[in-house]
């Protein structure tokens, strides 16, 4: 797999005839938008998949989709639509810090391991993915949602391109273009991360993955620079960054400077926190809150091979379809 898109496939022969089930969670916050949600069903259909839950898009509870209890319902029945069933998160926001402290992991990785399904999502989902995999060892998808991704009017080429490269793949190898400062390097091991706020705001926590000689990949969204370097301080501070093999970031997005910060910008705060960590700082990953983004399984193994030009990842150990 590389980074140029393909043109956007049809639906197989064999998809449309034998469409993938998908059961939606609303783990966080409701739709916005219902012409969106039914717009991201619609196209989803149209390429294979079958949303066989809808009706949860219509619940409302204050800021949250459902009520904690029906949230809650949500991830407990993980893997219980039976084998080849595809778990998405409908979006991100808030909510996953009032219910995982009442989610029986075990519970659900059993469910998960038995159906093989494929849990996908990230945001405010990375709470859950990070505390299943702390609890479980449990392997799920940093990866698209149904709102933001399927929903879209145009929905990005390169995110389905790598979205069914790697579930329908046991492994994969992904190539990005991407100048980086640090040199050349090749290491291994547990890939995980995603959001930078929820990773910190799980600091402290049994729900926080001690993962040594890792790969930790990181993004995040309307957080100015000083907020970003605060947190990967934090995670530096705290011994996190010194156990990783690497740091890859992907997609700092709809922040603001001002004339406040003359200059400071976030690669101001990469070129810093560089001079501070004793492992790669990798930036450039297509991840994140964007149109443009991988789908990366959060607990897999991986092989990291960077280069002046750009990085190799080298995906393995991850549910397909």
């Amino acid at each position: 797999m590389n980074q140029s898109p393909a043109v956007l496939p049809e639906a197989s022969e064999s998809a449309a005839t034998r469409p993938v089930p998908v059961r939606l969670i609303a783990s966080s916050g409701y739709p916005h938008d219902v012409a969106v949600a039914a717009r991201g069903c619609a196209w989803l259909r149209h390429h294979g998949y079958h949303v066989n839950n809808p009706d949860i898009l219509a619940r409302r509870y204050l800021r949250f989709g459902g009520t904690d209890a029906e949230r809650l319902a949500d991830l407990h029945a993980i893997g219980t639509g039976g084998a080849g069933e595809l778990t998405l998160a409908v979006r991100g926001g808030y909510g996953q810090a009032r219910l995982i402290g009442h989610v029986d992991f075990e519970r659900i990785a059993a469910q998960a391991r038995a159906s093989g399904t494929p849990i996908v999502g990230h945001s405010d989902f990375t709470a859950f993915q990070l505390a299943y995999l702390a609890a479980t060892g449990g392997v799920t998808f940093a990866g698209p949602m149904l709102l933001a991704d399927f929903g879209e009017e145009h929905v990005n080429r390169f995110m389905w391109e790598h979205f069914e490269g790697i579930l329908r793949n046991p492994a994969c190898q992904i190539a990005v273009e991407a100048p980086q400062a640090d040199p050349a390097a090749t290491v291994e091991g547990t890939l995980w991360g995603g959001n930078l706020a929820m990773i910190c705001s799980l600091l402290g926590t049994p729900y926080f993955p001690q993962i040594d000689g890792g790969i930790l990949f990181l993004e995040d969204i309307n957080e100015p620079p000083y907020r970003v370097e605060r947190m990967l301080l934090q995670l530096l501070q705290a011994g996190v960054l010194a156990r990783q093999q690497a740091l890859v970031l992907g997609d700092f997005s709809n922040y603001r400077t001002t004339d406040y910060d003359n200059g400071y910008d976030m690669a101001a705060v990469f070129d810093y926190v560089r001079t501070q960590v004793r492992i790669p700082l990798l930036t450039g990953l297509p991840f994140g809150h964007c149109p443009r983004k991988l789908t990366l399984p959060v607990g897999a193994q991986a092989r990291l091979a960077s280069q002046a030009d750009g990085f190799t990842l080298a995906l393995s150990g991850y549910p397909t379809l």
